[in-house]
């Protein structure tokens, strides 16, 4: 058997997949935050608790209405979507000028509620969702299996981090939603209704949560659970590429996904605070982050 720096090649190649598939879930949660957080001035710790209720909104489509994955895929993300346009519109923009620390406060509260709601309906059991027809078995190149759904995960999320930096960076969208949150008085002048674009802001962050939970479903159990599992290693992903930083989110989420899987390759006991050890080096060396901007 074949083997690489004295490890199965097999062994290898599958942790590496397995790390950018994590890797691809790492993107699209803290290219959520990274939107939220730098355009809207807001560290949003309902990210972890949004992205399980796309997931039980995708298991409860299928297991109550019959609606099957590729339907999941628009509707749990506009379900996502319009809880976070609600949170929004009644809370949210409350806390704009004021300090970080309330809307850290508020939205912590609000996980709290919401997770614990769930758990109080389903227990902290996890529940199956089946991977599609279309995208059930795989490939097998020499000695390596490669799972289509798995390949899919990674190229979906692949394309929507890159596509939402895309509109934000190089569009006219992105460009009034950047001059909506840097100053909102002269955007108003030119007649663009600059409430509208923040809570639409909001709402298409939060969707990218609940993107991400109808993808991972067929690949981790759905339970209450599951986004908390999840969020603090994507809060550090979020602080090692830079608050805000909508490439750094993406960078960041998929090298240290890959990291990860290397690490439990090369040194199992350290895959669990690779990610923590890198974001405190960061921090000494570059406090804003590798792809932020100093204040």
């Amino acid at each position: 058997m074949s083997t690489l720096f004295g490890v199965p090649l097999q062994a290898f190649l599958g942790q590496l997949l397995l790390g950018l598939i994590n890797g691809s879930f790492y993107a699209m949660l803290s290219l959520g935050l990274a939107v939220i957080f730098g355009l809207l001035n807001v560290i949003n710790m309902t990210h972890g608790a949004l992205y399980m209720v796309g997931a039980f909104v995708a298991w409860a489509l299928l297991n109550q209405l019959g609606v099957g994955y590729w339907w999941a895929l628009l509707i749990a993300p506009a379900v996502v979507a319009l809880i976070g346009v609600v949170l929004e519109c009644t809370m949210m923009r409350r806390l704009y000028k004021e300090d970080h620390l309330y809307g850290l406060l508020l939205t912590f509260g609000l996980v709290l509620i919401i997770e614990g709601g769930f758990r109080h309906q389903f227990g902290v059991s996890g529940m199956p969702y089946p991977i599609p027809d279309l995208l059930q078995g795989g490939e097998r190149i020499g000695s390596v299996y490669l799972p289509n759904y798995r390949c899919w995960v990674v190229l979906a999320s692949l394309t929507i981090c890159f596509g939402t930096w895309f509109a934000i960076e190089r569009t006219r969208l992105g460009v009034y939603l950047r001059a909506s949150t840097e100053n909102p008085v002269l955007v108003k002048a030119f007649g663009i209704n600059v409430p509208v674009i923040v809570t639409l802001t909001y709402g298409a962050g939060v969707a990218l949560a609940g993107l991400a939970g109808v993808l991972a479903a067929p690949i981790y159990q759905v339970s209450p659970t599951m986004g908390a599992n999840l969020i603090v290693v994507v809060f550090a992903v979020v602080v090692i590429g830079g608050m805000g930083s909508i490439l750094g989110a993406i960078v960041t989420g998929i090298a240290l996904g890959l990291l990860e899987g290397m690490t439990k390759v090369f040194y199992p006991e350290a895959s669990n605070i690779v990610v923590f050890v890198i974001m405190a080096l960061v921090l000494l060396v570059k406090p804003a982050g590798l792809f932020g901007r100093e204040a």
